[in-house]
């Protein structure tokens, strides 16, 4: 049997785990359940292709950077959308998240952010239509590594990228002042406010991290796959898999979970079939809730 599902789930558990950080520092620091995460991916991801077409109309076509099927102008956009879509998050808290919880009602909150998913989801799809596009039609070919294994370079690259921002955001939550404040706030926010924690700069933080890693995530899906606005909404639920999976308030444990649901995910199509693909977050999520409700890193709250 060939082994090529595993280097697919681990893509896919990638692009997963990325948008699972947003999703779990959103629900421990934040309190609520945002389904309007899936809504950030894909519009960093049109935000990431505006700015390619942008500077290809400005500088003509660019050279893709060997071995790669993307140029310079695909990394100058990811910043420019990481950028775009944390600012968004930080702009639909400001308008909406903010002033809902402070009514101190989850749920509200929580419908509040299905509503704006349906909107962004709406309003992108108004804009570019619901027509897939691509950031590059370039074909690569895959190189094997044994094992029946095939990899590409963006492949290679895009798990390379996953590694560093991982390790960059599991140091900030660790060995910064900023991520032992995101750390307390989660734990314990009535303590966390009366040692004098800023909460207001915890919260901008929290939104910027899950924004750009949200942008990074979609950007991976769109090089690797195809652009369409529907995109984040069906990494909805896998992402909240893997986030509880992991344990809420675990970045290793989302990333984690996400690698196990993408494994998982991509088994099923070998093994079972691809019609089952979209039943596994949900069997898995369903199996962890049952046996162990606090996730693999999860901490019993006191």
């Amino acid at each position: 049997m060939s082994l090529q599902f595993v280097v697919d789930g681990l893509l896919t558990g990638s692009m997963i785990g990325l948008g699972a950080i947003g999703v779990t520092l959103t629900y421990s620091i934040l309190r609520f359940s945002n389904f309007a995460h899936g809504d950030f991916m894909a519009w960093g991801t049109y935000a990431t292709l505006a700015v390619v077409s942008a500077i290809g109309a400005t500088f003509g076509k660019v050279a893709p950077i060997a071995p790669l099927s993307f140029g310079w102008p695909l990394l100058v956009a990811l910043v420019v959308g990481m950028a775009f879509t944390a600012l968004l998050a930080l702009l639909l808290d400001r308008v909406l998240f903010s002033r809902l919880r402070s009514q101190g009602q989850a749920i509200i909150v929580v419908m509040a952010s299905f509503g704006a998913s349906m909107a962004l989801r709406s309003l992108l799809e108004f804009t570019f239509t619901s027509r897939p596009t691509y950031f590059s039609r370039a074909i690569q070919i895959a190189m094997p590594v044994g094992f029946g294994i095939r990899i590409t370079p963006d492949q290679i690259a895009l798990l390379l990228l996953t590694a560093v921002l991982v390790l960059s955001v599991h140091l900030l939550m660790t060995r910064t002042q900023t991520g032992r404040a995101m750390q307390a706030l989660s734990q314990n926010a009535a303590l966390a406010r009366i040692v004098g924690i800023d909460v207001a700069s915890v919260v901008r933080v929290t939104w910027i991290i899950g924004g750009a890693l949200a942008c990074v995530a979609g950007v991976m899906i769109g090089i690797l796959v195809q652009i369409r606005p529907f995109m984040g909404f069906d990494m909805l639920l896998p992402m909240f898999a893997a986030a509880i999976l992991g344990g809420i308030g675990s970045i290793p444990g989302a990333v984690l979970g996400g690698l196990i649901i993408g494994l998982a995910e991509a088994g099923a199509v070998q093994l079972i079939g691809a019609e089952w693909r979209a039943a596994v977050s949900f069997i898995i999520l369903m199996a962890v809730l049952f046996v162990r409700p606090i996730g693999l890193f999860g901490v019993r709250e006191r």
